[in-house]
This record gives C-alpha cells, sequence and structure tokens, in this order.
C-alpha cells in the first residue's frame, strides 16, 4: 500500500478534516506510541499504520 491509497482510505473513512486530525494527532501504542503521522515519517508500512488505526477506532472488516 502506497501513502497516497492510506491518505485516501483515511479520508473514506473519517471525512477530509477528521482524517488528518486523526493521523496528525492520535497516538497509538500499536504504532509504537506514534501518530500515524510519525509512523509514515519513521518509515513504517502504510498498510501497517491504517491497520493500527483501523484497530483503535473499531473501522468494521469490510471496509479494511
Amino acid at each position: 500500500m502506497r501513502n497516497t491509497v492510506f491518505r485516501k482510505l483515511m479520508s473514506g473513512e473519517f471525512g477530509q478534516v477528521r482524517a488528518e486530525m486523526v493521523a496528525r494527532d492520535h497516538v497509538m501504542s500499536a504504532l509504537g506510541g506514534r501518530t500515524a503521522d510519525e509512523a509514515l515519517e519513521a518509515g513504517l508500512p502504510p498498510k501497517e499504520i491504517w491497520l493500527a488505526v483501523c484497530d483503535a477506532f473499531d473501522v468494521p472488516e469490510h471496509r479494511r
């Protein structure tokens, strides 16, 4: 998964503004105490980050 696909999935799930806020502000233990943006900058795979976001926000399986 590419970063652009990750951003599209985030926007589709949360809406553009909230997706940006979640990626910037929500710290997740599954990402080592990082936000999604920090995890991307650290080089974690976007797919791994997306799945961590899905788990944190209870995104239904069919939208993962």
